[in-house]
């Protein structure tokens, strides 16, 4: 029996996923992380990191553990968003704040076109700000927010392309941090 086999357990293969990107309900690994959560979390906290598991929204994720002063171990990058990127994803947060709202709302999926998206910013964007340049590098700015892990492609049909917003990005971006780039984006545009 080799080392690997010896030492392996029946949850490493989830680990190993979680450490590189979050996990869906769809997975292969997903039942390992819900059947063994209590292990997972042991083992990983071991390097700085807590499991988070949305059961309900079907992922699960991984997260720094933070001090008081907003540090890390660093085991997780993080990455720059550009200024654009960032109000493409408040947008995509805010629309599905709104489909989920809405109790009307049999889906539990929100769906959302790369012309929605454009339409979104549309409505979203204060009048001072250049909105010529940032529509004309909209598509840039979508794939950030796809290659991030927030879109995931569905389909594509000549210019208009399908996304599923991941429930992710609710995680990431809270109501609160949504209402302060809100203020920040009215304040810069002010001042411009």
């Amino acid at each position: 029996m080799s080392s690997l086999e010896k030492n392996i357990k029946p949850y490493s293969k989830a680990i190993v996923r979680l450490l590189k990107s979050p996990i869906e309900r769809s997975s292969n690994v997903w039942e390992d992380v819900i059947n063994y959560q209590n292990e997972i979390q042991e083992y990983i906290s071991q390097i700085g990191l807590e499991l988070i598991v949305k059961k309900d929204e079907g992922f699960a994720f991984v997260k720094q553990f933070e001090d008081s002063e907003g540090n890390t171990l660093g085991i997780v990058q993080r990455r720059q968003i550009g200024f654009e990127t960032s109000i493409v994803l408040v947008v995509l947060r805010q629309s599905l704040e709104e489909f989920d709202s809405n109790p009307t709302q049999l889906a539990t999926e929100k769906f959302i076109t790369n012309t929605e998206i454009r339409e979104e910013l549309e409505l979203f964007l204060p009048e001072k700000f250049n909105r010529k340049n940032f529509i004309k590098e909209l598509d840039k700015y979508i794939n950030a927010a796809a290659d991030l892990g927030y879109l995931k492609e569905i389909s594509k049909k000549d210019t208009e392309t399908k996304y599923r917003i991941h429930r992710i990005i609710k995680e990431k971006i809270t109501l609160d941090i949504l209402q302060d780039f809100k203020t920040r984006l009215q304040e810069y545009v002010e001042s411009v």
